[in-house]
Order: structure tokens, then C-alpha cells, then sequence
């Protein structure tokens, strides 16, 4: 059985910090591109940010460049998304994605966490 289970979501109020971990089980964790997605009440799910296989790359979207990054630990199956000065514009249902390479097979979908940014 293949699972995405996200972890770390909660009420922080502006600038704080948190780690976001994504627990994946049922499929060869190393082989997959993995990434965040979010979405907010009203509006459509939105790329957040992707690390490669090995961790050795990491692209984020531009509304989180200098605030988010990613990181994975292939030995515990677990990827992160580190957010840090966070926003009220980053409040949102966060999901994890696994990817794997071209031809390999399809992609999961976690059932996500809620980060609510308020003061």
C-alpha cells in the first residue's frame, strides 16, 4: 500500500518558522522527484517547491524564493519543506507529491497538512 503522510502543519503567527515532513511508504522512496504543493480557500493548487533523488537540487517557486527549501532523508522515506519568515499568504493545505523519472510509473498525492498563519 502506497502512502504520503504529511506531518508539522499548525498555527504559527507571522515570521515564525516551521518543518513540514512527508512520510512515504509502499514504493522505492529514492527513485522519486519529490515536491510540495499548497492550496488556500478560493484558489487553485500551486507549486511550492521540488527536490531531486539524490538532494542534491532544489527549485522553489518564486512567491517563497529566500523564505522555503526543501530537504530529504532517503534512508527514513521522509522528504521536508523548511519555511521559514512565513505569511499570512501562506496559509494554505500543504501536499506532498513523489514523481518518479520519465516511463517509470505515476505519481501520489499525500492528504495534506494546514499551516494557518494568524496573529
Amino acid at each position: 500500500q502506497v502512502q504520503l503522510v504529511e506531518s508539522g502543519g499548525g498555527l504559527v503567527q507571522p515570521g515564525a518558522s516551521l518543518r513540514l515532513s512527508c512520510a512515504a511508504s509502499g514504493f522505492d522512496f529514492s527513485r522519486y522527484v519529490m515536491s510540495w504543493y499548497r492550496q488556500a480557500p478560493g484558489k487553485e493548487r500551486e507549486f511550492v517547491a521540488q527536490i531531486s533523488r539524490n538532494g542534491n537540487g532544489v527549485n522553489v517557486a518564486d512567491s517563497v524564493l529566500g523564505r522555503f527549501t526543501m530537504n530529504r532523508d532517503n534512508s527514513k522515506n521522509t522528504a521536508y519543506l523548511e519555511m521559514t519568515s512565513l505569511e499570512s499568504e501562506d496559509t494554505a493545505v500543504y501536499y506532498c507529491h513523489a514523481s518518479p523519472a520519465i516511463g517509470e510509473g505515476g505519481t501520489y498525492w499525500g492528504q495534506g497538512t494546514q499551516v494557518t498563519v494568524s496573529s
